[in-house]
């Protein structure tokens, strides 16, 4: 299945997975960072001289440098016209939708939608457009997790107000890639559009010289697992125009007078990005992104898909000896439309959702790395669940102080109200897979330790 690309690079740049017996499949949470990616840029630190770029010295032009370097490649990587877009350096891809959420000019009259689909980054802007008198409302999802019809959705806003829809490329919880045509619906309704690439870009090419959304927020950790601590907005040029930042910082200002108490933004990304900027690590982003564009972003998008479509065959073969099926899927069960992410729960032979806390507990033993929970996206959970909102309204209430999951999945009549996650990654292979399934059926049956234990995140006794 891996082609010869792929099988080499997991042997010169992951060496250390096979060697400490380690099945990474997390990688929706973070990559996994080539080790030529971390010499690279040690060794550029190791021969230079690199200091606080808001000086004209030596060393803070050498660090200017390399800023304005990695600035231009990200655009250049995503075919981002510099005459049309501007790369904000942030913290992360949160850190970019928080910078939009507080400075986007919403009012009285704008609309705020946004699918349901959607990381907690996202869902947190509807705080600012609520408290300005915006509109907020959420487009459902249907039970596969996919979103059948956009346009009724998005009806009705007043193309003078500042309207903004937000929604994943593809979605941290199930895999599910939202179509990139709703950009230009969203355009012809009035709308700007915040596009969420995080869990997208590292296995597909996002061309932005083709699709135009407004804003788009990613993380480069979850491309290339190297630096941490740093993402990116993406902006156009005339939107970045109408954000109305509510303070400035040190490197955001071209003047500031504390007898007049005036200031003066600069007029680009500059006005974004507060205080010193991580210019050590900004400096990785150029090897990061060429060590992608090294293997080609086609070959990875491929190799995902084959490896999406044995995995999902894999555990959907699973069973106990009753015939029921040990895995349930949250989210579509072919490879059409969606990522290397997959979302599931376990199952008894009486179709009790299994503890997954219990399943990561397992994995962990074993060197197994994946994930479990809600994964920050509520409404993906919420419909993957078919949690009621009442029942889970009440007992959000009645918990209060005392809420936990556990006691949350009490309430709930046990309800499940967090899953297990896996995603795959340029350095997997099928043996990953393998290793994955051998753990799942320790279940089979109902006997593994835990097995009978119900849902949410209880404690099974033994």
């Amino acid at each position: 299945m891996m082609d010869d690309t792929i099988r080499v690079l997991r042997t010169k740049e992951f060496s250390r997975l096979d060697a400490g017996g380690h099945v990474y499949l997390d990688h929706t949470g973070s990559a996994l960072y080539p080790e030529s990616l971390v010499r690279q840029h040690a060794d550029r630190l190791l021969s230079g001289v690199y200091g606080n770029p808001h000086s004209k010295s030596p060393s803070s032009e050498a660090s200017t440098q390399l800023v304005e370097g990695a600035r231009a490649r990200v655009l250049e990587f995503f075919n981002a016209d510099p005459a049309e877009y501007e790369a904000i350096f942030t913290l992360n891809a949160s850190g970019g939708m928080k910078l939009l959420g507080e400075s986007y000019p919403f009012g009285p009259g704008s609309m705020f939608r946004l699918t349901a689909d959607n990381h907690n980054s996202v869902n947190g802007i509807r705080e600012y457009a609520s408290a300005r008198g915006g509109d907020v409302r959420y487009v459902p999802l249907e039970k596969d997790l996919r979103i059948g019809e956009i346009e009724s959705a998005l009806a009705g806003a007043d193309p003078t107000a500042s309207n903004l829809f937000a929604y994943p490329a593809q979605s941290n919880f199930s895999g599910v890639k939202h179509p990139l045509d709703w950009i230009e619906t969203a355009h012809s309704l009035g709308y700007d559009v915040l596009l969420d690439a995080a869990a997208y870009v590292p296995t597909n090419r996002l061309d932005l010289s083709a699709v135009k959304p407004e804003f788009v927020a990613i993380s480069f950790y979850k491309m290339f697992g190297y630096p941490t601590g740093v993402g990116a907005l993406i902006a156009r040029r005339e939107a970045l125009a109408r954000l109305r930042r509510p303070w400035f910082a040190g490197g955001t200002v071209r003047f500031v007078s504390t007898q007049n108490q005036i200031s003066m933004l600069y007029g680009d990304a500059e006005a974004f990005e507060d205080g010193t900027l991580n210019f050590l690590d900004i400096a990785a982003i150029p090897v990061g992104l060429d060590f992608l564009d090294s293997i080609g972003m086609e070959r990875i998008h491929a190799h995902i898909r084959e490896l999406t479509t044995y995995l999902l065959e894999r555990i959907q073969s699973l069973q106990h000896p009753n015939g029921a099926p040990l895995v349930r899927i949250y989210g579509p069960t072919e490879t059409e439309g969606r990522g290397g992410t997959v979302a599931f729960n376990l199952m008894d032979p009486s179709g009790r959702v299994i503890d997954y806390e219990a399943v990561e507990v397992a994995a962990s033993e074993v060197g197994i790395s994946l994930r479990t929970g809600c994964f920050c996206n509520p409404g993906a959970a919420e419909t993957s669940f078919d949690l009621p909102a009442g029942e889970a309204l009440r007992c959000f209430r009645e918990l209060g102080e005392n809420f936990s999951i556990p006691r949350f999945s009490a309430c709930l009549r046990d309800k499940p109200v967090g899953a297990v996650r896996v995603s795959l990654g340029p350095c997997n292979h099928e043996g990953d897979i393998d290793a994955l399934c051998e753990l799942l059926r320790r279940w089979e049956g109902g006997s593994a330790a835990n097995a009978a234990a119900v849902v949410g995140g209880q404690a099974a006794t033994a």
